[in-house]
């Protein structure tokens, strides 16, 4: 049976796939008065005198929201906040088997940036963090900053989660093809939230040689005209040589692709264009911009794509609930970049011995949640986010 028509069987069959359980069995007048009234009162009063009495005495200390407006879900577009659901109800079970962490998902009928904003402060007294997911660029950057003071952490998934992992990727891939960051030319295709996060997490760590940015309107580079806001902040740090063209134009010596765009985009005839030893990350979902097969025959040393069918899975996956567990645990306030750097090399440092056909773990290796969360507590002490 073909995988689109099983999932469509178990989501009919269990009509979703969360459910929400009690702690307590009310099964007597004695526990009745305890859970509810009169005894709730009690609780109430030590939260309104002592507020930060609600991380102990409520699901906030080990609870976060999956928030969307339904604008970018996967490779499916703008499909709205019901249709959304089905992934942000996935995401909410993904944070709960794999990190022990309670999650609901939040589909907000609005795609007006204040609005968004608005709903979500409101509603984060009942929740340790919110993970914002599937909002399309660039109203995803607007967003999250107007949340960084909310005193709990706030992370766009699709942005810094996959930013941490491929950066965590890379890193191994790199010692299977025996070359170095400093010496990289690196294209990216896809400037959208992931794409944008990606670069900044590359010249933080360390600064390769070269880094091209491309999307559908060709290559970016300074000066280039019409270019929305964050595309020109992104033009200043990239591309130095102000090489001009489309895909096919950047890739030429070029030693890793990664791309976060469309399906079906990258030839083979681009990829012998580019260096020997060629790691290509084709992350689009569900549908890569290459397969596989077609990648390896072109002469691709390391290939990695989104799908959690192929031999090495760089999806975001694999980041978030070890993020926030971790800045849970320490009480964060914040997600800050030495939290996610240091989430990166937690996550690289899962495979001892990277090898072309296993450079990163498995989203169901519990060691990944366990090392990812450690550091992130520790690191989240270290710098400062929990003041």
């Amino acid at each position: 049976m073909e995988i689109e028509k099983q999932a469509i069987e178990l989501h009919e069959k269990l009509k979703g796939k969360l459910e929400v359980k009690s702690k307590v069995k009310i099964d007597s007048k004695e526990m009745l008065a305890l859970a509810y009234t009169p005894g709730v009162a009690e609780p109430c009063k030590e939260i309104q005198s002592q507020p930060d009495k609600v991380w102990k005495y409520t699901i906030k200390s080990d609870t976060i929201a999956v928030i969307t407006d339904g604008s970018a879900v996967l490779g499916l577009g703008n499909i709205g906040a019901e249709a959304s659901l089905p992934v942000m109800e996935g995401k909410c079970a993904l944070f709960k088997e794999l990190a022990g962490i309670n999650a609901f998902p939040i589909a907000i009928k609005s795609q007006k940036t204040e609005e968004i904003v608005s709903v979500i402060k409101n509603i984060s007294p009942v929740f340790g963090g919110i993970n914002l997911e599937d909002i399309s660029s660039p109203r995803c950057f607007g967003i999250e900053r107007q949340l960084q003071n909310l005193g709990i952490p706030v992370m766009h998934d699709d942005q810094h989660a996959t930013a941490i992992v491929v950066l965590a990727a890379l890193q191994n891939a790199l010692k299977v093809v025996g070359k170095e960051m400093k010496d990289l030319k690196i294209v990216l295709n896809g400037i959208g939230a992931a794409g944008t996060a990606i670069t900044k997490i590359l010249l933080a760590e360390e600064k390769p040689k070269e880094i091209i940015l491309c999307d559908k309107q060709g290559i970016l580079f300074k000066g280039k005209t019409d270019m929305i806001e964050h595309h020109k902040e992104l033009a200043e740090i990239t591309n130095e040589k102000k090489v001009q063209g489309n895909l096919s134009d950047a890739l030429v010596g070029a030693d890793v692709f990664i791309g976060v765009s469309a399906p079906n985009i990258l030839s083979k005839k681009m990829i012998k264009s580019m260096n020997s030893k060629a790691i290509v990350f084709a992350l689009a979902n569900p549908i890569p911009e290459i397969s596989r097969e077609d990648a390896l025959d072109a002469g691709v040393e390391v290939f990695a794509s989104g799908r959690s069918d192929d031999l090495n899975q760089v999806n975001n996956v694999l980041v978030f609930p070890g993020v926030f567990k971790g800045a849970l645990n320490a009480k964060a306030k914040r997600i800050n970049e030495e939290m996610k750097l240091a989430a990166a090399k937690a996550l690289a440092s899962c495979i001892d011995k990277p090898t072309k056909e296993k450079f990163i773990p498995s989203p169901l290796d519990k060691e990944v949640v366990k090392k990812i969360s450690k550091a992130v507590e520790k690191t989240a002490i270290k710098s400062g986010a929990v003041k």
